[in-house]
């Protein structure tokens, strides 16, 4: 009986009376042998290691507090509800009598808006090039692979210079801006794209918006299940977006649209309406997605043909098309080998973005620099923008690593 229960448990059944999987009782906490010469040693070793790194941050700190004594400072962060006085070119509401605290929002805001941007457009860009690297067609494959080697062994600085002085700042001036398609303007002064904005009334959309939600779950949920119960593979979460979308065209047709377009008008000078994306972001989003998206390519291919041919083959003997070959069988398995190195690239885009100093966006490193030639709070100020990246990395390996265990298979 015993031979038989085990698989149910490492399948992940329910425990308890009844289920049919045996109990698994803890293991007994390790006592300390204060006998054994041995653990004694191995005690006293990490007490002295703990007590030399107490040491050595100590020295560091002594160290650091007499260099800003000598220079008429204190370690302390006072300095956060101190005037700024500096102007920051866009983002959130500010203003120059703000303090530094709230110069610090800004840069937050601003990395995280790059950041965000950057993740959707690059693992579009990598999904895309990463199957054109493995398409049957020669000039696709052959395009793909002259994309991945040239942005992916070229500094990514001098990527996002040419982006910013030879792409960007060479298009004509907004009187000759490039028009597409009477929605998109490009200029030297960036990109002038529609604003999307709920009308007033928004009051029937809202209950509308909840029961479509509602339903998306509950459609997730029963997919899901459906799934489990048959052993088939598949994507729940595309039938609940399939039913949401499904759900707002409905409401579309009997409330009418829930947005307002506001596109951009060229007056006399400038454009006016729609959302203007300036040229240091639009040449940072730009060069950190088609750097990130060479790198997420290998990643994509890599991922792929690590799954055995055999699994293709069995599907394809099976009967099944090639798409759902690719959907059904390929990507579910694939994705358990991509995630993981997929999470190293885009920590490494959240990281990247600080050289935006270099092109002159606002972004966190960049208003820290300038908070501390002004302040002279040099440490202080190195700790704050430590403490920020390493929020939002740790965001980010969060949400992957909860993302990463629900693809893992079960054990």
């Amino acid at each position: 009986m015993s031979d038989n229960r085990e698989p149910a448990a490492r399948n992940g059944g329910p425990a308890g009376p009844g289920s049919g999987r045996p109990r698994v009782r803890p293991r007994p906490a390790r006592r300390i042998r204060w006998d054994d010469p041995t653990t004694i040693w191995r005690i006293v070793i990490q007490v002295l290691f703990l007590a030399v790194i107490v040491a050595v941050g100590a020295f560091f700190y002594r160290n650091m507090t007499e260099s800003l004594r000598s220079l008429g400072l204190t370690f302390n962060f006072r300095w956060l509800k101190l005037q700024a006085g500096f102007g920051i070119s866009e983002g959130i509401a500010y203003d120059l009598t703000d303090t530094y605290g709230r110069a610090f929002v800004v840069g937050i805001v601003n990395t995280v808006k790059v950041v965000f941007f950057g993740i959707v457009f690059a693992s579009v860009i990598g999904l895309v090039g990463g199957l054109a690297r493995l398409s049957s067609n020669w000039l696709v494959r052959a395009l793909a692979t002259v994309y991945v080697e040239v942005f992916r062994n070229t500094p990514l600085l001098l990527q996002l210079l040419f982006w910013y002085g030879a792409v960007i700042l060479k298009l004509p001036p907004v009187r000759q801006a490039v028009n597409l398609f009477d929605r998109v303007f490009l200029s030297q002064r960036g990109a002038y794209i529609p604003r999307f904005m709920l009308v007033e009334d928004i009051g029937g959309w809202r209950v509308f918006f909840i029961a479509a939600m509602a339903v998306s779950v509950a459609v997730y949920f029963y997919r899901r299940r459906q799934l489990m119960l048959q052993d088939r593979p598949g994507f729940p979460s595309v039938w609940a977006l399939a039913s949401f979308v499904v759900l707002m065209a409905g409401g579309w047709l009997v409330l009418g649209s829930p947005v307002t377009v506001d596109l951009p008008v060229l007056q006399r000078f400038n454009f006016e309406g729609g959302l203007q994306l300036t040229p240091e972001f639009t040449a940072l989003l730009l060069g950190l997605s088609v750097y990130t998206g060479a790198f997420i390519a290998e990643v994509v291919r890599g991922g792929i043909q690590a799954v055995d041919k055999g699994q293709r083959e069995a599907a394809l003997a099976l009967g099944l098309r090639p798409f759902h070959v690719q959907y059904l069988v390929i990507i579910p398995q694939a994705l358990r080998i991509i995630v993981p190195p997929l999470t190293s690239q885009y920590l490494n885009l959240a990281k990247n973005s600080s050289l935006a100093v270099a092109i002159g966006y606002p972004e966190l490193f960049n208003i820290g620099t300038t908070t501390m030639n002004q302040s002279g709070q040099t440490i202080p100020v190195f700790l704050v923008i430590i403490a920020c990246y390493l929020s939002l990395s740790l965001l980010t390996s969060l949400f992957m690593n909860w993302w990463n265990r629900r693809l893992a298979y079960v054990q």
